[in-house]
């Protein structure tokens, strides 16, 4: 069998959008056929209380998850990177797929805000997911 792909999720600061993403893809995702990384090109030092909260609402917990910084290293031998609409200070790593979702940044928001871009987040991991043929059902 092979190897898992590695998608890496990434933003800024990896303390919202690529987080919440990254757990989505690990809840939803078999991890024989592809795993998750969240990173961001100007880690934050936590993941955002407010994104916190709201994943703890679906039972995932993020308040032990680490910010990390986007390196070559931790790209290599990923097949996609997601940015997460962050328009020119999004990541680039050359050579890998890329998609772009239009998301907006959590920070600083309502609980409320927060539930609807982590709903948003949860639609298009499972649209990923399931187009890839990534989930644990297929």
């Amino acid at each position: 069998m092979s190897s898992p792909v590695t998608v890496i999720f990434a933003c800024i600061h990896n303390a919202g959008r690529s987080q919440m993403s990254a757990a989505m893809f690990e809840l939803l995702a078999d991890p024989e056929k592809a795993v998750a990384i969240s990173a961001g090109t100007n880690p934050g030092t936590k993941v955002h209380p407010e994104v916190v909260i709201a994943m703890q609402e679906l039972g995932l917990d993020l308040s032990d998850r680490q910010p990390r910084k986007l390196t070559d290293d931790l790209a290599k031998g990923a097949a996609l990177l997601v940015t997460m609409g962050c328009g020119e200070a999004c990541p680039h790593v050359p050579g890998l797929q890329h998609l772009d979702w239009p998301l907006t940044d959590p920070k600083g928001k309502s609980v409320e805000e927060v539930r609807e871009i982590r709903d948003q987040v949860k639609g298009l991991v499972t649209q990923l997911v399931q187009e890839k043929g990534w989930g644990k059902n297929n």
